[in-house]
């Protein structure tokens, strides 16, 4: 997962790809609420001796299902106001350590998102990420515009969006749950499908420690529509999280006794 390569570089990494089935998967989900369903599908269990930094309130739940080691993480509740973690800050930090603690062979990004219907987008719908990209990091400096908007590929599952038939669409990331005109110029820019608050920050840094990373992600309100997006959040966000949960199962069938270069 990684800007555009040339062809010799994209030959070199395929060859790098280990060619043994997937034994230990990492979701990072943001919200409770959309963590718990899979937790329970999943039968995990919470863990109580953690592998996190002592006094932080993330949480791990772990567990076997069919061949693979399952493991979810979520940022916990913030310790001052009680309210899911969301967000760049606590994703970059939560990724980072699960990687170095867990050493996944695959990390998927699981969440909500609001949704363009200018990109045909509904609520319900659920989206492998393709490409991912901030959208509020403006930096109107040669080079460091680039590095701003933050590019990454999701890791390459050809065969994944075939078999389940996954819709496909550009993710715009931004640390504000409603859209200022800035935002909007930046993710019509992204040309972006969906947009969220945590997957461009997982996206580089599993970029950065070499982790591929898949984003699945449900729509929970039409940003482009006419209602306000606080309210149709909240009031889909139970009944979309249920659809995430049944496209989670079916992915994490899927990768169940594959290796990277079968996705």
């Amino acid at each position: 997962m990684a800007p555009p390569q040339d062809g010799k570089e994209a030959e070199v990494k395929e060859e790098s790809v280990p060619q043994r089935p997937i034994s230990n998967v990492v979701f990072i989900i943001a919200m409770k609420t959309e963590a718990s369903p899979l937790v329970e599908k999943f039968q995990l269990t919470e863990e109580s001796n953690s592998v996190f930094p002592k006094g932080v309130p993330w949480v791990r739940y772990s567990g076997k299902y069919k061949d693979l080691n399952i493991n979810i993480v979520s940022p916990g509740k913030d310790i001052v106001l009680g309210v899911d973690s969301v967000g760049t800050v606590s994703a970059s930090l939560l990724t980072y350590a699960s990687i170095q603690a867990l050493q996944p062979d695959l990390i998927i990004n699981a969440g909500t998102v609001g949704g363009f219907k200018a990109k045909g987008a509904c609520i319900g719908d659920v989206y492998l990420a393709s490409d991912i990209a901030f959208h509020d990091r403006r930096i109107p400096v040669p080079v460091f515009d680039l590095y701003g908007v933050g590019t990454r590929q999701a890791c390459s599952t050809p065969n994944l969006v075939m078999e389940l038939n996954l819709k496909i669409g550009k993710l715009s990331t931004g640390d504000s749950l409603d859209m200022c005109p800035h935002d909007e110029t930046a993710i019509i820019a992204n040309d972006a499908t969906v947009k969220d608050m945590e997957g461009a920050a997982v996206a580089y840094v599993a970029d950065l420690l070499k982790t591929p990373a898949i984003f699945l992600k449900a729509v929970t309100d039409i940003v482009d529509g006419d209602r306000p997006t606080s309210e149709e959040f909240l009031e889909n966000l139970v009944a979309v999280t249920a659809a995430l949960d049944q496209a989670a199962t079916r992915v994490v069938d899927f990768i169940n006794g594959k290796n990277l270069s079968e996705l």
